[in-house]
């Protein structure tokens, strides 16, 4: 059953609003006021003030039963956006290049949807919209929940969708288990010694123990890490020196390591240490460690993976739900899932030749996305609690 056309129209509409008007993690006030008032217009019942700027709807269905959650994070990155789109960016520096004003409009979509189709639902809807998704380590769903979201309506199962450029409209990732990574982060801070460029032998140069350390670190994913268990050590920032002339005092390095297993997460990060002390204190350089450790791995459960994927191929066929590999890429909704059973899948957005990735200025999203999540993630609320009541029963 597909969404109706001005659903469709309505949503795609909001999600420009809210592409040209980002916010940033924990700043997303109007976004948050944009959404309330969009429940305020379809008689939603809902309250605020979760982590900030958080809101909780409730849709109430026609029959008694459990309750199913559906998050839609509403954060934007500091990125400036280069997408040519009409709609861009009005915020300099601030740009929606992970999709979460799709997650957003799509919800009220949903919500929309669920509401014209009661009589099907046993049970109640939450439409989680959570903020600062991505603020990691600390991130939103973990503020939410010691903010009380969950205190009065309770989930037996959240469920979350998120737009995947690597994926063509009409096509889905689903899957058990693990299906994003851990994400920590780490800031080095290199002391050397610096000097005349023409005197090396007088100093410690911060850049060339930075070099070091940046290629023993690299080992670890080559020759520690299982084979078989991904794994990924990334450099993603270098700040050092002053001018040609002379040899670095510091050298800044910034990066993150990306593990599907914890006993992996675990592994690099006792050979991160071993390797950036040692590395550095052979060189005669100092070095002060920052290791954080950011969003778990988002692991499905089973049971309400299957589930989503019978939706979806039930809705579009087996060749809709492709198999796929997990993602290195972090998820605060990881979080919610340490505590509830549930699912996170992804929805095939590309716009084809020349698509950018998530969090790429010129990333893009494929409108022709909307229907396929507004119709699957209100199918998947209707499954999943009838589902949970022949269970009960």
């Amino acid at each position: 059953m597909s969404v109706r056309t001005d659903i469709v129209e309505d949503v795609i509409k909001f999600r420009r609003l809210l592409h040209e008007n980002p916010e940033l993690s924990d700043k997303e006030f109007e976004t948050s006021k944009r959404i309330q008032e969009e429940l305020d217009r379809y008689g939603i019942p809902y309250t605020t003030g979760y982590a900030g700027t958080g809101v909780l709807g409730v849709i109430e269905g026609s029959h008694p039963g459990k309750t199913v959650g559906l998050r839609a994070d509403i954060d934007a990155l500091p990125i400036d956006e280069i997408s040519g789109e009409s709609f861009s960016s009005k915020n300099p520096g601030v740009m929606h290049a992970c999709g979460h004003d799709a997650h957003a409009a799509m919800l009220i979509g949903t919500a929309r949807s669920l509401l014209a189709r009661k009589d099907e639902i046993f049970g109640k809807v939450l439409l989680i919209f959570q903020p600062a998704e991505e603020k990691s380590p600390t991130g939103g769903s973990k503020q939410m929940m010691e903010d009380g979201v969950f205190d009065v309506h309770e989930p037996d199962v959240l469920i979350a969708q998120h737009v995947w450029p690597g994926l063509p409209v009409g096509k889905f990732g689903v899957m058990a288990g693990p299906v994003m990574g851990n994400s920590d982060r780490f800031k080095l801070t290199i002391k050397g010694s610096g000097g005349h460029a023409s005197m090396p032998h007088d100093t410690v140069d911060a850049i060339i123990v930075a070099n070091q350390v940046i290629n023993a670190l690299q080992t670890i994913t080559s020759r520690n890490a299982d084979p078989f268990e991904p794994a990924v050590v990334t450099i993603g920032k270098i700040t050092a020196g002053t001018q040609h002339n002379v040899i670095a005092e510091t050298a800044e390095i910034l990066g993150t390591v990306r593990t599907q297993s914890n006993k992996t997460k675990q592994m690099i990060r006792q050979r991160f240490m071993e390797i950036v002390k040692n590395v550095s204190a052979a060189m005669g350089a100092e070095i002060e460690v920052e290791y954080l450790d950011g969003y778990p791995a988002t692991i499905n459960t089973p049971e309400w993976a299957e589930q989503i994927r019978k939706t979806i191929t039930g809705l579009y066929g087996e060749e809709a739900a492709p198999s796929l590999n997990p993602s290195l890429a972090g998820e605060d909704f990881s979080r919610f899932l340490q505590k509830y059973p549930g699912v996170y899948y992804w929805l095939g957005s590309s716009v084809g030749e020349g698509q950018k990735p998530l969090h790429n200025p010129a990333f893009r999203f494929n409108e022709d996305a909307v229907e396929y999540g507004v119709t699957v993630m209100t199918q998947a609320a209707i499954d999943t609690l009838h589902t949970l009541k022949e269970e009960e029963e």
